[in-house]
């Protein structure tokens, strides 16, 4: 079994920003001796000064005691220049996301320290393999990549390059562990796999948004409260910055040879021309300059609660459904399954969405009352729900259908009768697209993950979710999507595929 490094082990951190100051604050509380270099004049010792500034706080706060935050901060030195480096075991790169400036970086490395020496990039979008094609022993750079702020986030990918040697990355992996941190083996492919895989809950509510479904907060509250992120995802890109995201985006669409699934949004380039960034600018999807205010989802004003409620068979959302409507003490009967029918009330028929517009259900059904929830993480205790309604349907079965989910303690918004709605199509995308991460060798079923619950706080895996909701809602669901939009955007991974066809899930 590799071993980590042992804390005797000098470890370096080049550039002394947010990041490389976060990765050094946490090599130093692990017990090692840290070496901080920054080209900019004064730059480490100011981001040491400001590392044992947060090491008094912890002690201040009883996560330290003050004997390990003195310990922790004199175990920081700044370093003057790459030869001061010699002595080092591990070195890690937190520098300017340039391709030729981190080789040029890394050449210099070589010709100091031992060859024994593991050299890391925390790099979260440059090929670790492209990297190493410009040093003379490649097999010994590997990517480290933290996420920001490194000191609370829990994960961290440890990346191995074309060349990059087993044993290093085990020892990366291993040293990671040692450090507190949860690691996750990865592949040098674009995005790796956090800004691969999450690329969806962006494109998603990007696309919904262009065709009108839904204004920002309103999206944003579903995902929140129906879906359980703990953002949604135009808060989020306000946070991150849309240059930011927009450029991730970019750069994972290109890298994949412009594959449609990655395709960029023209809003968020229209955002980006515009200089609206997020919060940083003070503008973005939302308003951050002084006395504004944030603008409150649309929800379906009351409506009065329908008669002759039913609701039909034992799935989760039915017994969800059911279980809140007694808690409220509303009146209804329970009946074996009919179809896909949830519940029926007033007239109107409440189907859980599988990928096709509401219209398209009611036709395809011949049940012109047709409204179409959205998924929910946990029907038992979201506290919002996005429905569609048919064209076909009239209004006095839609309020009905309202009524019944505003009665069983759901705030409802009325979406335009988007394929998919916001939470289920967006979930369904990006269980394919971690699939398809497996399916093409970056990581494994239990890694990817490990890496969205850690790296983006999703509420559960993707792959997880995508078993609980079973791999035949989520295929059925890309496939209404894919013949609906007609774009290879929305292909089934090859992986769901076989698991589907052998009735297996994701382990």
């Amino acid at each position: 079994m590799t071993q980590a490094l042992s804390t005797q082990a000098v470890v370096a951190v080049i550039g002394a920003g947010a990041m490389g100051a976060g990765i050094a604050q946490v090599a130093a509380t692990a017990g090692h001796t840290v070496k901080l270099l920054d080209n900019r004049p004064g730059a480490a010792v100011q981001a040491i000064d400001g590392i044992c500034a947060q090491f008094e706080k912890l002690a201040a706060k009883g996560k330290l005691t003050l004997e390990a935050a003195q310990a922790a901060g004199a175990r920081l030195q700044a370093a003057e220049q790459v030869a001061d480096l010699a002595d080092a075991a591990l070195v890690v790169e937190a520098i300017v996301e340039n391709l030729q400036v981190k080789q040029t970086l890394f050449k210099e490395l070589e010709a100091v320290v031992s060859e024994a020496c593991i050299l890391a990039s925390n790099t979260s979008s440059i090929s670790i393999t492209a990297i190493g094609a410009a040093l003379k022993h490649p097999q010994r750079l590997a990517g480290l990549h933290f996420f920001n702020p490194a000191p609370l986030m829990a994960l961290v990918e440890v990346v191995s390059g074309l060349a990059t040697e087993r044993d290093v990355a085990n020892t990366l992996f291993a040293t990671a562990a040692a450090w507190g941190k949860t690691p996750v083996h990865a592949k040098s492919t674009p995005g790796f796999i956090v800004n691969r895989v999450a690329r969806p809950y962006y494109a998603e509510a990007l696309r919904v948004l262009t065709e009108g479904g839904a204004d920002c907060a309103t999206l944003d509250a579903c995902c929140r409260e129906a879906g359980g992120f703990r953002m949604g995802p135009f808060e989020l890109m306000d946070m991150i910055g849309h240059d930011v995201n927009f450029a991730v985006t970019n750069s994972v669409w290109r890298a994949f040879f412009n594959d449609p699934r990655f395709l960029p949004s023209l809003v968020q380039q229209e955002m980006v021309d515009a200089g609206f960034l997020g919060k940083k600018s003070g503008r973005g999807f939302y308003n951050y300059q002084d006395g504004a205010s944030k603008p409150l989802p649309d929800s379906v004003p009351a409506q009065d609660l329908p008669h002759d409620i039913v609701v039909y068979g034992p799935s989760a959302a039915a017994r969800a459904l059911a279980t809140r409507l007694q808690t409220h003490n509303v009146s209804f009967t329970q009946a074996q399954a009919m179809g896909d029918a949830l519940a029926t009330a007033g007239g109107a028929t409440l189907r859980v969405t599988d990928g096709r517009s509401a219209t398209r259900c009611a036709f395809d059904t011949h049940t012109p009352n047709t409204v179409l929830i959205d998924l929910a993480l946990d029907y038992a205790k979201a506290t919002r729900l996005a429905v569609s309604v048919a064209a076909q349907c009239d209004s006095a079965a839609a309020h009905s259908a309202m009524g019944l989910l505003q009665a069983a303690g759901f705030a409802v918004s009325q979406l335009q009768d988007i394929p998919g709605l916001i939470v289920m199509r967006t979930v369904a995308m990006l269980a394919n697209e971690a699939a398809d991460a497996v399916n093409q060798g970056v990581c494994d079923a239990a890694a990817v993950d490990t890496a969205m619950r850690l790296g983006v706080n999703y509420p559960c895996g993707p792959l997880a979710w995508a078993n609980a909701m079973g791999l035949p809602q989520v295929s059925t669901v890309l496939a209404h999507l894919a013949q609906t939009y007609g774009e290879d955007r929305y292909r089934t991974s090859p992986l769901i595929q076989q698991q589907l066809y052998a009735a297996k899930v994701f382990s």
